[in-house]
């Protein structure tokens, strides 16, 4: 009766260690993951300012713009839903351009304008999240419709 009760115990102890294990690495997780959004999933759902995110989706025709200190850009994200601005500080991949796909690391500020940390552009011209898989982007209205 005796060595059932140490494995119970045994049993239990290790169960605890476990899910303490688990609950441990969730919390120290939750400040450092970055969700994905889309333009349209910020616009429907909202994102609180200052939460770390990645934001993807087409950099908007037209829309690239470079502030007067050379390093710093504006430009707009679309899902052919939704449009939201977009700011990044720094030097941009040689890839990234008008029209083609990208991801930004980064958060909102209260105007809701994203602050880019990082840019991640698409290496070929065959790239899309696989949130707009089966979508196609039509360059002169901005457009995205699903493949036929």
């Amino acid at each position: 009766m005796k060595a059932k009760h140490q494995r119970l115990i045994l049993a239990l102890a290790a169960l605890v260690a476990l899910v303490g294990a688990g609950l441990l690495a969730a919390s120290a997780l939750k400040d450092e993951a970055a969700y994905f959004y889309t333009p349209n999933d910020v616009k429907t759902k909202g994102v609180e300012p200052d939460k770390a995110i990645r934001l993807g989706g087409m950099v908007v025709k037209g829309s690239l713009k470079r502030a007067a200190d050379g390093v710093t850009i504006h430009f707009d994200v679309t899902d052919g839903k939704a449009t939201v601005p977009a700011t990044f500080s720094g030097i941009a991949p040689d890839l990234f351009k008008e029209g083609s796909g990208v991801v930004a690391e980064g958060a909102f500020d209260k105007k809701g304008t994203f602050i880019a940390t990082n840019l991640l552009a698409k290496h070929d011209e065959r790239y899309m999240p696989r949130e707009l898989e089966g979508m196609n982007y039509n360059e002169t209205t901005h457009e995205m419709k699903a493949e036929k």
